[in-house]
């Protein structure tokens, strides 16, 4: 884990920063290359577009964005910590295997059918939606029992799950909160949504390996990207 000295600005305090590592869809660690000799940015106004920066992965070569490493000060400055830009693409004499093959569409352990259940309200979305991850091998789903935090749905034994019933497709600021929260449980994230994604929510999801589905009034979830395929497919 790479570790970079920190001075903060405002009270030059001294900080030792370790970058975080994340999951590629290849499966190796990945950290954003930290810059040594350039000073931390006091964050003053953020946007959200702020909060990522692009990274490769040192095996596979895939690009990703991923959060943009930042620091907070006993003094409760927010520093950003500078990240080495990515360069350029590698040479097409070096070819790169796909990060993320979806598997074939035969579970580990077979399934009963899955019996869905109508869908007349929100209420009955979430509880379709529990009902699915129940089928696909979580345990213990349930609704969190303070209610909904930080959009989270649904929680069980490893997973956590947004459900969007409204009539819009879900946002690529709901998609990239879900993935978040995942990373920061150590949990599998799912979306449903009744109304699909906007494109760059799919991208989005595609990039990170988070499942989409989508739920019709029949309260059948249908996966919408190879994450979501992968899941149908080998179960929790």
């Amino acid at each position: 884990m790479e570790s970079v000295p920190v001075r903060c600005p405002v009270c030059n305090r001294d900080h030792a920063y370790s970058t975080p590592a994340y999951p590629c869809p290849c499966g190796m660690p990945t950290t954003p290359p930290l810059l040594r000799d350039a000073p931390a940015v006091r964050v003053g106004h953020r946007s959200w577009n702020d909060v990522w920066v692009t990274v490769r992965c040192s095996s596979c070569a895939r690009e990703d964005q991923w959060p943009q490493p930042e620091l907070c000060c006993p003094c409760g400055t927010v520093l950003r910590i500078p990240v080495r830009p990515v360069a350029a693409a590698p040479s097409p004499s070096s070819p790169v295997s796909p990060a993320h093959i979806p598997l074939p569409r035969t579970a580990a352990h077979p399934r009963p059918t899955f019996r869905p259940m109508t869908i007349r309200t929100g209420h009955d979305a979430v509880s379709a939606a529990g009902l699915y991850l129940t089928w696909l091998g979580f345990r213990d789903v349930g609704r969190p029992g303070a209610g909904p935090a930080s959009g989270i749905d649904l929680r069980g034994d490893g997973v956590i799950a947004q459900v969007d019933s409204s009539t819009r497709p879900a946002t690529l600021r709901a998609v990239e909160t879900l993935w978040l929260n995942a990373l920061g449980t150590s949990a599998t994230g799912v979306f449903f949504s009744l109304a699909g994604y906007a494109p760059d929510a799919r991208a989005r999801a595609d990039g990170v390996g988070l499942p989409l589905f989508v739920l019709d009034l029949t309260g059948t979830p249908q996966p919408v990207n190879s994450p979501a395929d992968e899941l149908v497919s080998t179960g929790a």
